[in-house]
């Protein structure tokens, strides 16, 4: 290869590094849990989604053996030549149960990941005919989806629901889609979603939610977002994460049964790759018996009293706690710099907090994201937070 090609990629790296912008990978030796050892390193880990602390639960553990000696390592091929298990489909099944009084009629798809789940509804549901109307802090793959999607993109200000409405009330396209986070990844805040609905109503749109922090975590019986806010409709396009509080890996998509035969037929993401090992689907039937189960209401209680301390003890002087009321509790920096110092600071007193820049979030708010799980407990919290205190009067 050109040394000049080489070349231009170091400068480029070396700007990141000017910038405070450079990712680095951490090993982690350890199964996911608040105490790990990662490269050689023991710590405290405010950082994962696994908000219910399931990804080590020894029924799902089984589970998932079970699912191997039952279904073997690997699917095979796609959904539509040979890959769609018994176990794919007692899962799909069972998700459109489980969201059935939230989505009229419904049916659900399983995918590998979330992202390939929302490039899968945007894809499916775009075209040049389309106005996709998308929030300004949704995750990156909505973004990308929309992108993939062809179709007209016009984005709206972080949970203005005055703009959307006017944007809609203009549009002149055949077909109408209004694409959100529901619990915002990296503010840890909930989109307007009643409000969100009654406009998708109103103007005959489509109203796609992500809800990868919301699915087993919300809702008296983690039925999400859905079942939090109380919300019901056959324009409702659902995603929802089975590697967060589900603890095991994967996503979904539950919607009308008709929706979701149009995604089989035309979402190339589906169509065109390797079904995951059906041994996970097997595992996740594991983790909705918890979800849904007194276990499952108990860690969610236990959640809700961590995040009730945090707030009450969390009090800062320069940073900044942002409002949230959910498990991600970022604590607000502005330079990123001094975010990269206080995780550097915080890794090396034995936490492992992540500090987020741009491009994933806006420029000036580089912040700590602190994740918070059910496997947590107060001991574990109580550090956190009297580290944090002392960091901030040290980078003063």
């Amino acid at each position: 290869m050109s040394s000049k090609l080489i070349a231009d990629l170091e400068q480029r790296i070396a700007d990141l590094d000017a910038q405070s912008l450079r990712r680095r990978l951490r090993v982690a030796e350890s199964p996911c849990a608040p105490h790990m050892q990662v490269d050689g390193k023991p710590l405290l880990a405010f950082c994962s989604n696994d908000y219910l602390g399931l990804a080590t639960h020894p029924r799902i553990v089984s589970a998932l053996q079970e699912g191997a000696a039952l279904y073997g390592v690997g699917s095979g091929a796609s959904h539509l030549i040979n890959g769609h298990s018994r176990a794919h489909a007692l899962l799909e099944e069972r998700l459109a149960a489980f969201l059935s009084p939230y989505v009229p009629q419904a049916r659900a798809l399983t995918f590998s990941t979330g992202y390939m789940a929302n490039l899968a509804i945007l894809s499916a549901f775009g075209g040049s005919d389309v106005a996709l109307f998308s929030e300004e802090l949704n995750h990156a793959s909505l973004i990308d989806g929309a992108r993939l999607s062809r179709a007209q993109v016009q984005i709206y200000a972080h949970g203005d629901t005055a703009q959307l409405a006017v944007l809609l009330a203009a549009s002149t396209a055949a077909r109408k889609l209004v694409v959100t986070d529901s619990v915002f990844s990296m503010d840890g805040d909930l989109a307007p979603l009643k409000d969100l609905l009654a406009l998708c109503e109103q103007h005959d749109a489509w109203l796609v939610v992500d809800d990868a922090h919301g699915f087993g975590v919300l809702g008296e019986h983690g039925r999400g977002v859905l079942e939090h806010l109380d919300l019901c409709s056959p324009q409702l396009i659902y995603m929802g994460t089975l590697g967060k509080a589900a603890g095991v890996g994967g996503a979904f998509v539950a919607a009308h049964a008709t929706a979701i035969e149009w995604m089989v037929q035309r979402a190339r993401p589906y169509i065109y790759t390797t079904a995951s090992p059906p041994a996970i689907a097997h595992a996740v039937q594991a983790s909705l018996d918890i979800i849904e189960g007194r276990e499952g209401a108990a860690r969610r209680v236990h959640l809700c009293g961590l995040i009730a301390a945090w707030q009450d003890k969390m009090q800062l002087q320069r940073w900044q706690r942002m409002a949230s009321q959910t498990a991600i509790q970022p604590v607000l920096i502005g330079d990123n710099a001094e975010a990269m110092r206080a995780a550097t600071a915080l890794y090396k007193r034995g936490f492992w907090v992540p500090a987020i820049r741009p491009p994933t979030v806006p420029a000036g708010t580089a912040r700590l994201r602190v994740t918070l799980s059910a496997a947590h407990d107060m001991a574990d919290l109580g550090q956190l937070v009297a580290v944090l205190q002392q960091l901030e009067g040290e980078h003063a």
